[in-house]
């Protein structure tokens, strides 16, 4: 090809554009997180249709549901992604806590609640999507600290905030999850704390402004969506396996909670009702007892909880109310601190039945144990586990 001077600036002005157009996608950080939906939103596309016709067989070591070989194979290959997933009023549906094998929930500010999903043996779509994402709180850390160095997915977190660069500290102690994060030494270059402030970003996290749909307007806050299956393949990249460095699965000396059919023997529960702070009924819980399924369906500010991805409500089988000495808000932040380190008392429902509990964790990196009133610990019906986090006193409602 002959290089004629009208030829050269050509091409001298098609690198620079495509330069141009490199640096605008791609931050200057390495993650890709448009300022606009950075993949196209699919509903009701969790992913587990390759699964279709195998038998379930096979038994979660988390919560004792039955799967298929091939999501043994999967799950066993990996470890479990804990996610925080908010709970306002204006980023409902949330995506994918249908399959989450445990949930936990609690207050995260000003009333409003926020989950915990543990993601392993019933999250193995090729396509499961999860969120919004948003922050870390260090009551969830500690709580995320009894699963053995797991993925933990968030955006940012409480930290010791300052009114301005060099300044002093504006956050109480208490509620310092990402320095508490790097303390764990999952805060890292290449760990498994995946924080879009830190060093993850798309595929694993990425913005969608159009989950909810067209015509449904969203604030950034409530637009960050996480990708399980990419999740999975940043951390076999980072060395991050269903095994450690010496062969041993992740849950080696992993405290796993017991399972078994055989039933609950209390008071009758088939509806159970509370709130975690007093008239804040956007995120008043009801849960209604399924005679048919055995499960209970969750009912979240007066209607029906959906999962987007699936267009269904949320069950569970086994429902947990954790009571936990509450304090705060601790500083202008409005941080709160449950003190889910220690024990208290709680109440246990499944199979339309109910009793008190207790509940212990002797330290942060201890599995809590849940125990009926003479302290053997209870066992769990095979299926997915929701633990709610009220403070001590509030009122539930049962029959």
């Amino acid at each position: 090809m002959k290089l004629t001077p009208k030829l050269i600036i050509s091409l001298v002005i098609t690198f620079f554009l495509s330069a141009s157009l490199a640096y605008a996608i791609v931050p200057t950080g390495g993650s890709l997180i448009s300022p606009k939906s950075d993949t196209a939103t699919t509903k009701k596309s969790a992913g587990f249709s390759q699964f279709a016709g195998e038998p379930s067989t096979e038994a979660c070591p988390l919560n004792g549901k039955l799967y298929t070989k091939s999501e043994k194979i999967l799950w066993e290959s990996r470890r479990p992604i804990l996610t925080m997933i908010e709970n306002h009023v204006d980023a409902r549906p949330q995506s994918g806590l249908s399959y989450a094998d445990i949930v936990y929930e609690a207050v995260a500010e000003g009333g409003i609640t926020r989950f915990m999903g543990v993601f392993y043996c019933g999250a193995q779509g090729d396509t499961a999507k999860v969120g919004p994402v948003r922050s870390a709180r260090i009551y969830f850390v500690n709580l995320a600290a009894e699963y053995n160095n797991p993925i933990y997915m968030h955006v940012g977190g409480g930290n010791c905030s300052a009114e301005q660069v060099g300044g002093p500290c504006t956050s109480n102690k208490k509620a310092l999850a990402l320095e508490e994060l790097a303390k764990m030494g999952w805060r890292k270059a290449g760990g498994n704390d995946f924080d879009t402030i830190s060093d993850i970003g798309y595929p694993v996290l990425f913005r969608d402004y159009n989950r909810l749909g067209d015509g449904k307007t969203l604030a950034t806050e409530h637009t960050m969506v996480g990708s399980l299956p990419a999740a999975w393949k940043a951390a076999l990249k980072r060395g991050y396996t269903g095994t450690d460095d010496k062969g041993k699965t992740w849950f080696s000396g992993f405290k796993l909670w017991k399972i078994s059919s055989e039933g609950l023997v209390g008071q009758p529960a088939t509806d159970i009702k509370y709130e975690f702070w007093k008239n804040y009924a956007d995120f008043a819980v009801e849960w209604k007892f399924d005679q048919t399924t055995k499960e209970y369906l969750r009912n979240q500010g007066g209607a029906p909880q959906i999962d987007l991805e699936t267009s269904k409500q949320i069950t569970t089988s086994n429902v947990i109310v954790q009571f936990t000495k509450e304090e705060g808000p601790l500083d202008d932040h409005k941080h709160m601190f449950y003190a889910v380190i220690g024990e208290g008392t709680g109440l246990f429902f499944s199979q339309g039945q109910a009793t008190e509990i207790k509940w212990k964790k002797t330290k942060q990196t201890e599995r809590t144990i849940f125990m009926d009133k003479s302290g053997k610990e209870i066992s769990f019906t095979p299926g997915s586990i929701w633990i709610s986090i009220l403070p001590i006193g509030n009122k539930v409602d049962y029959n």
